[in-house]
């Protein structure tokens, strides 16, 4: 039992530093991604470490099984330099006879990360995207590019100059009214923040406001104006954070999941039925004499038809999506318990103590894993292939791989003997020079 409890106890320095690392790599990432907005916007310290803070759990469901498997390698490979194995084998002990402590923490590890996935992050997530969405409208007059066309809300908003204190050159297209959108011009004028973030205050100076009638379409007014006042309201930006208001397949429970896969199931069966009804109705359409009413009903019900194809293609969409993520949360957390299978056998194979050594394997391990996760889930989301099968494949293929490994190393297989191929290369003028025999074994 103390063999045991000393092999888990080689873990956990190897596992936080290396989860230190890892999350500072993804950290420096997310800041140099947010680095413009950051500075365009001057947020305050409290905002910048808000924004941080709830990119941190995100970040943590990436390190995580990244650190374990960095750990795993590193505890392995260090034993085996130091002939902790050896010396385990020489007493009769087979090394991974003193793994049940570890795969015990490993397999509590796999189930805490399965719950964090399933609330934890979708909340985060949720939280993360109200605040990038305040942020958006912080400072509005930064919003407004020169140069550009910059939509907001029912607006579209174009300036020639933006001094950040001042417009000038400004043109708005107002489409809340008329299907004929009002447009606005006018020399000057600045956008300042209202109710909390949830409007827009557009003040307006020496402009005139184009108009065309609905009613009477042959009119088109023309007002001018010496101050105009602008609202968007609305805007969605005003957070409290409480768990209100749209959520993506990202910031969905896993219970959410459930209900939205079976509502879009529901309504998909529906307009699956909506649509044989047109296929129906335009037969008999057919049967009819060629009229001009015939015609007519005939691109009616073939428009009607359209729409409901239209919406069943983005329920497939939405519905694979959500299978998708439904089925992420498990596979990544399941992802922990094969990096343990994986990082065993490495660690014995490679016979190498060092981090440079144990990130660098992991490191090429995740990015296999990660391109193969992306990829099946964007294949998975157009249709191309299940959901399930999309997200479980990679867990499928390093299980296999890691039995394989593992039958190598009970059979003494070596993978790479890294301390042997540096002698080789320090020695490599001297052709008579022997590899001594602590390096051969």
């Amino acid at each position: 039992m103390v063999l045991k409890r000393y092999v888990l106890r080689e873990h956990i320095a190897p596992f936080f530093i290396s989860l230190f690392v890892v999350t500072f790599v993804l950290m420096i990432d997310r800041v140099i991604d947010l680095l413009n907005t950051i500075i365009e916007k001057k947020l305050d310290i409290l905002t910048v470490l808000q924004v941080f803070g709830l990119s941190l759990p995100f970040m943590l469901a990436l390190s995580i099984p990244m650190a374990v498997l960095v750990a795993t390698i590193l505890a392995f490979g260090r034993m085996t330099v130091d002939r902790e194995t050896i010396a385990m084998k020489a007493s009769g002990i087979n090394v991974y006879q003193m793994i049940g402590p570890l795969m015990v923490v490993t397999v509590l590890l796999t189930g805490g990360m399965m719950y964090f996935n399933q609330f934890t992050l979708p909340d985060m997530n949720h939280k993360l995207k109200n605040l990038m969405l305040k942020i958006a409208y912080y400072k509005p007059m930064t919003i407004v590019k020169p140069g550009e066309f910059t939509n907001v809300a029912d607006y579209t908003v174009y300036v020639k100059e933006n001094l950040l204190t001042e417009l000038r050159g400004i043109v708005i297209y107002d489409r809340t009214e008329s299907r004929f959108p009002k447009t606005i011009y006018a020399k000057s004028g600045k956008i300042t923040q209202m109710d909390n973030g949830n409007s827009l205050e557009i003040i307006l100076k020496d402009g005139e406001m184009h108009e065309r009638d609905d009613k009477a379409q042959g009119q088109y007014q023309v007002r001018t104006f010496r101050t105009f006042v602008l609202h968007i309201r609305n805007l969605g930006s005003n957070i409290d954070f409480i768990d209100t208001g749209y959520r993506s397949d990202r910031e969905m429970t896993a219970k959410d999941l459930i209900t939205g896969i079976k509502d879009k199931k529901k309504e998909l069966a529906l307009k699956t039925v909506q649509v044989a009804e047109f296929d129906r109705r335009l037969n008999i359409n057919k049967l009819n004499p060629d009229t001009p009413d015939t015609r007519k009903e005939a691109k009616r019900l073939g428009m009607m038809k359209l729409m409901e194809t239209d919406r069943m293609t983005e329920l497939r969409e939405d519905t694979n999506s959500m299978l998708v993520e439904y089925n992420k949360k498990y596979a990544i957390a399941f992802a922990i318990l094969i990096f343990v299978l994986i990082g065993i056998p490495l660690g014995l194979m490679t016979r190498s103590s060092g981090i440079g050594m144990a990130f660098s394997v992991s490191s090429l391990i995740f990015l296999i894993y990660y391109i193969a996760l992306t990829g099946g889930e964007s294949l998975a989301d157009k249709g191309y292939m299940s959901p399930f099968l999309s997200m479980w494949i990679s867990n499928f293929i390093f299980l296999v791989v890691a039995a394989l490994l593992i039958i190598g190393s009970i059979y003494e297989k070596q993978l790479i003997n890294l301390p042997a191929l540096a002698w080789k290369l320090t020695h490599k003028r001297d052709k008579k020079a022997t590899l001594p025999d602590e390096l051969v074994h």
